[in-house]
């Protein structure tokens, strides 16, 4: 080989080389895009193109009766998560969809579920299932107010209620039920629930409906749902594990994620108060309530024990009280929230039964008298207060062995939950 030879064939490997460096340096410019592009959308709450914001329901296009119903709910503009959530809802997309406490995510996969119903078919279309009776009556009412235009039949399915009522309605014929695990499952087993013609299903409180104690039940639901069933998952906090389950049953789903620092409600004014030792969390509460003027108030606390105990203390110094757990019967329950809610009773004494998803307009102020080591259930306790963008107080009773709790509670969340003021005003806020 001649000198002419191996110059040539140098000139062309540099070329070569030049050629593999810029295509090399093409990719990598495209990789970092879309890396930049990927993380600009999860900082705006969103991973699938579909998820992009709407900023009023006319641009939805949703049908003229269900926009007609949205309004006449009072809806007037979209919320965060109502923007980026309804239209992929709408399309039949798979949604997982993380949101703050009282930011509408109700009526997110109401109106979302409701565009996918044909009102002239008389068969079940949407099943909504929740983990409590008093979110699955929730949000049956929602789903029938909205829907009532389209004329829309909803059935609220629930434990401790008839299933009379439940197997009559089915025979007339409904499009969406609302209900919770075992009373859904027992209809679908009976054969008066069919799921033949379901297009949507919607887990509300998604990562409480995938924990352990209803995993038995969903497994079974699950196996009756048709497999172009669109699944949509909803919740103010999901835990990797829930996320890393979904997998099994969702298909390339929309996304809506928030960042473990995002998860914290920032309108809600977190405060505590170190009360020391158990024996003197009443006179502080009695001492709180005599310096601030509330219209409605929920004292949470961790166990129906406690809480029949300070209704009991409360009521002997006449404080308009009233109390809500998991021993009380289903009608007792409905009784009792419906009378809070139209105001009848300023306090409300609760477990864990109703820390997720009740819509209670009037609530702006939360106590837990029990700190709760469940830091997802601190996120729906304090949820609360401060609905739909309203601002709100949550104040926290920490005795002497409370105090590791507060600061991991703090760091797991990244918020600072200060004493609370001696010369605190709640009209400040």
């Amino acid at each position: 080989m001649n000198k002419n030879e191996n110059e040539k064939r140098i000139e062309n490997n540099n070329e070569n080389e030049n050629e593999r460096n810029e295509k090399n340096e093409k990719v990598s410019n495209n990789e970092k895009e879309k890396k930049n592009e990927k993380r600009e959308k999860e900082e705006e709450g969103q991973t699938h193109e579909a998820a992009r914001p709407v900023p009023s329901f006319e641009l939805m296009n949703l049908p003229t009766e269900l926009l007609r119903g949205v309004y006449g709910f009072g809806f007037e503009r979209p919320s965060f998560v109502q923007q980026r959530a309804i239209v992929p809802m709408s399309q039949g997309l798979d949604i997982i969809a993380q949101s703050q406490s009282g930011t509408g995510k109700t009526g997110a996969f109401c109106i979302g579920a409701l565009a996918r119903v044909d009102c002239t078919i008389p068969k079940v279309q949407v099943l909504v299932l929740e983990p409590f009776r008093e979110l699955a009556n929730q949000s049956a009412k929602t789903l029938t107010e909205i829907g009532a235009p389209m004329g829309a039949v909803i059935q609220c399915s629930i434990g401790g209620m008839s299933v009379g009522k439940d197997i009559s309605a089915y025979k007339k014929g409904v499009h969406g039920v609302v209900g919770t695990p075992g009373r859904v499952l027992d209809l679908i087993r009976r054969g008066y629930l069919s799921t033949d013609a379901l297009r949507v299903l919607v887990l509300d409180e998604a990562d409480e409906m995938l924990s352990s104690g209803f995993q038995e039940a969903m497994q079974d639901i699950m196996r009756e749902i048709p497999t172009s069933c669109q699944v949509a998952l909803f919740s103010a906090t999901l835990p990797p594990e829930t996320l890393e389950l979904s997998q099994r049953f969702m298909r390339d789903p929309v996304r809506i994620v928030l960042n473990q620092d995002e998860v914290n409600l920032k309108g809600i004014k977190q405060y505590y108060v170190d009360v020391g030792d158990e024996r003197y969390k009443m006179d502080t509460l009695v001492d709180l309530f005599k310096s601030v003027s509330v219209s409605q108030c929920i004292i949470f606390c961790n166990s129906r024990r406690k809480a029949d105990i300070l209704t009991q203390m409360m009521s002997e110094r006449e404080f308009p009280v009233v109390c809500i757990h998991s021993e009380l019967s289903t009608t007792e329950r409905m009784h009792i929230m419906d009378e809070f809610t139209r105001g009848s009773f300023r306090v409300l004494i609760a477990t864990d039964l109703i820390a997720r998803g009740i819509d209670v307009q009037g609530v702006e102020f939360v106590v837990n008298y029990d700190l709760t080591s469940n830091f997802e259930n601190y996120i729906h306790r304090i949820g609360r207060g401060g609905r739909f963008g309203r601002n709100g107080v949550a104040i926290n009773f920490v005795t002497a062995r409370d105090r590791s709790l507060l600061k991991q509670l703090s760091d797991h969340y990244s918020i600072a939950i200060e004493p609370l003021p001696r010369d605190f005003v709640y009209s400040e806020f």
